[in-house]
């Protein structure tokens, strides 16, 4: 009888160990080759080290699991417990999420970190009341405009089909005479060989990831924003871990986004080497192309910061 009791408690005990033991799948809009994934990756190996395998994530990479429209959503019903969204890809939603896409806001790496810590605490609050919370996010490299054709100034684009991935953009388009057309970015390549595209504005590890030299012909290095990516996770899920392993998430989660910004410092330069000696004309904007920029921007974040009210102006003053 003691043994039967002695076993009883030891299928007892390696009960309790599996059930605490949860996988978690991450979806990711994005390649495997693209830093932001390799990043993810880093991230959901430690995670399961520091939880000591309470926590194992599973990166489903390239939109195989979600598009990226549909990650946060996902995560906020809890069909996954934590995921990688494109924080601007929400902005009808709330503005806030789009303050790191209005164009030339905050310009280069040092200016959007700034963006980022002024946002930050607002975009906290938002998440926590929709039952989110934000773990750690980072940066693109600075959007640029690809073309398959050279343009001298803005007004080259009246009429084209400008590709865009979320409202800001989209509003971009629309301001320089363009039609803006949606297109994910595993779907790019086919959309500019099929002519439902013929230019769009994006970071250059984009270009790198579909390999834009097969299908464009111009970078022009504008710098104009930084978009980020952020990682969320559902607070329900994340409040039935243990304290030890909530603690520590949130350290690796912490040491993701130094390493994230860094990877993205990193690619700003390698891609745009590698769009060049691919073939890929990467140029300087010309001084009118760059003044028609500053004039269209100027009137995005006007329109941005009225559309954001109180928390807008926050952060605009915030970068002054």
């Amino acid at each position: 009888m003691r043994l039967t009791f002695a076993t009883i408690a030891l299928f007892g005990v390696l009960a309790t160990s599996q059930a605490q033991s949860q996988a978690w799948n991450l979806p990711s809009g994005y390649g495997e080759t693209n830093f932001h994934t390799q990043n993810l990756r880093w991230f959901a190996n430690e995670v399961k080290a520091a939880s000591k395998g309470e926590v194992d994530i599973q990166v489903h990479s390239g939109a195989s699991l979600y598009k990226l429209p549909d990650i946060k959503r996902s995560v906020q019903s809890g069909l996954v417990p934590i995921g990688e969204i494109l924080l601007s890809n929400h902005g009808n939603e709330d503005p806030i999420f789009e303050a790191d896409m209005i164009p030339f806001l905050a310009t280069g790496f040092d200016k959007s970190w700034r963006l980022y810590q002024v946002q930050k605490p607002i975009l906290e609050q938002r998440l926590s009341k929709q039952g989110m919370r934000l773990l750690y996010s980072v940066a693109w490299p600075g959007n640029g405009i690809f073309t398959k054709t050279p343009m001298d100034s803005l007004a080259a684009f009246k009429g084209t089909k400008f590709r865009a991935y979320n409202p800001v953009t989209a509003r971009f388009a629309e301001e320089i005479g363009a039609q803006p057309t949606t297109v994910q970015v595993p779907e790019l390549p086919q959309a500019f060989m099929t002519g439902i595209a013929t230019s769009m504005i994006a970071s250059p590890q984009i270009g790198v990831d579909t390999k834009a030299w097969e299908y464009l012909g111009s970078f022009y290095d504008t710098n104009a924003m930084h978009p980020r990516n952020a990682v969320i996770v559902n607070e329900r899920a994340f409040s039935r871990l243990s304290k030890e392993t909530q603690a520590a998430i949130l350290k690796v989660s912490a040491e993701a986004e130094k390493r994230g910004w860094d990877l993205a410092r990193a690619a700003a330069k390698g891609s745009t080497d590698i769009l060049s000696k691919n073939g890929l004309k990467v140029v300087e904007p010309s001084s009118t192309m760059r003044s028609d920029f500053e004039r269209v921007s100027q009137k995005l974040i006007a329109e941005w910061t009225k559309r954001a009210g109180p928390d807008g102006e926050t952060i605009v003053k915030g970068l002054q």
